[in-house]
C-alpha cells in the first residue's frame, strides 16, 4: 500500500477516544448514583472479550504484517491494545474488590471499564477501515 495509505485514521482514533471518554463519564455517573451495577457475569464477560480480542489482535498482526506498514496499523493498534490491557485490568479489579454502588472508587473502575470496552470496538472499527483501505 501507499505510505498515505491511512493518513486520516489518526481522525478515526481520536474520535474513538473522544466518545470513548464520554462514555466512560456517562457509565461513571450512573454508577455513582446507583443507576445500575455492573453484575459478575458482565465482569467476565468484558475480560473475556479482552482476551479473545488480545488473540485475535495478534494473530492478525502476524498473518498481516508483510502486507501493510506499520506506519498504516501503528495508531488502531495502539489504541486497540490499550482498550484490550484495560479492559482486562479494570474487569480483575472490578471482580476481586467488592465495592458499594455508589461507591466513588468503583464508579471510576467502572467509567474506565466501559470506556476501555467502547475504545476496543471503536478503534477495531478504525483498524478494520485502515485495513480495507476506505476512505471517509
Amino acid at each position: 500500500m501507499a505510505n498515505g495509505c491511512c493518513a486520516c485514521r489518526r481522525d478515526c482514533t481520536f474520535w474513538t477516544l473522544t466518545a470513548s471518554l464520554v462514555i466512560g463519564i456517562a457509565a461513571a455517573f450512573l454508577r455513582i448514583t446507583a443507576v445500575f451495577t455492573l453484575p459478575t457475569a458482565a465482569l467476565v464477560g468484558a475480560f473475556v472479550l479482552a482476551v479473545v480480542y488480545l488473540a485475535t489482535v495478534l494473530v492478525v498482526s502476524v498473518l498481516l504484517r508483510s502486507q501493510f506498514e506499520a506506519t498504516c496499523l501503528c495508531p488502531a493498534i495502539s489504541a486497540v491494545l490499550a482498550g484490550i490491557l484495560a479492559t482486562a485490568l479494570t474487569a480483575v479489579v472490578l471482580l476481586a474488590i467488592p465495592f458499594a454502588a455508589t461507591s466513588i472508587v468503583g464508579a471510576i473502575i467502572t467509567g474506565v471499564l466501559a470506556a476501555a470496552v467502547s475504545l476496543i470496538l471503536g478503534a477495531t472499527a478504525c483498524l478494520v477501515r485502515c485495513l480495507t483501505g476506505s476512505t471517509g
